[in-house]
């Protein structure tokens, strides 16, 4: 089967800026307890064994061990509830990782799978400023940072050379608005906390 996806994607957890499992390859213990994260990607253009998957969004919900390379993972998927089932068939197979490329390489730490669902997802990127809303269950805002001694219209501070599914160069971010509510028995305000966007193009 041989894909093509390429776009935007957006980060949110519950570490304080910038999150020690990013900047260590998932080695180096969380901030809190657990590790929870919202990982939200949206295909500006794409095809999957044929399939047309353009101008579609997948969110990825993770709730980790504090030290995520030590795996079992509880993750749930949300697929765009615009897709309909051939693209959501064939975005399913990417995002799970069964397709191949950069989510294989994380599917060995994936524990537990806490359920897969189409819903309505909506996408904004601009600028700085970087959003998703998955349903009723997540609100997410990030906004890339630049130091003030710089002013607003400055450069965005960025990480370089990042072991990360989506790029290896990412915006340092902070939401300024996280929340999640009773997504699989899970709910959360992180506003304030860590974020990441990034452009990803990905290909097997």
């Amino acid at each position: 089967m041989a894909w093509n996806l390429s776009g935007t994607y957006l980060e949110s957890c519950n570490c304080d800026v910038v999150c020690p499992c990013t900047t260590s390859g998932l080695t180096a213990p969380a901030d809190q307890e657990r590790c929870r994260l919202t990982l939200a990607f949206h295909v500006e253009r794409g095809e999957v064994d044929g399939v047309d998957v353009s101008d579609r969004t997948v969110v990825v919900f993770a709730d980790t061990p504090r030290v995520m390379a030590d795996g079992g993972w509880q993750v749930a998927l949300y697929v765009d509830g615009s897709a309909d089932d051939s693209q959501a068939d064939a975005l399913g197979r990417v995002f799970s990782g069964q397709a191949g490329g950069p989510m294989a390489a994380l599917a060995p730490l994936i524990g537990e799978v806490l359920g897969v669902e189409r819903v309505p997802i909506g996408y904004r990127d601009e600028g700085r400023r970087h959003a998703v809303r998955v349903a009723d269950a997540i609100d997410i805002e990030i906004e890339d940072q630049v130091a003030p001694q710089f002013g607003e219209d400055g450069p965005v501070m960025r990480l370089t050379g990042m072991f990360h599914p989506a790029n290896s160069t990412l915006t340092v971010a902070r939401s300024t608005r996280a929340r999640g509510r009773d997504v699989h028995g899970r709910s959360w305000d992180f506003t304030g906390r860590n974020g990441h966007a990034a452009p990803f193009s990905w290909s097997a």
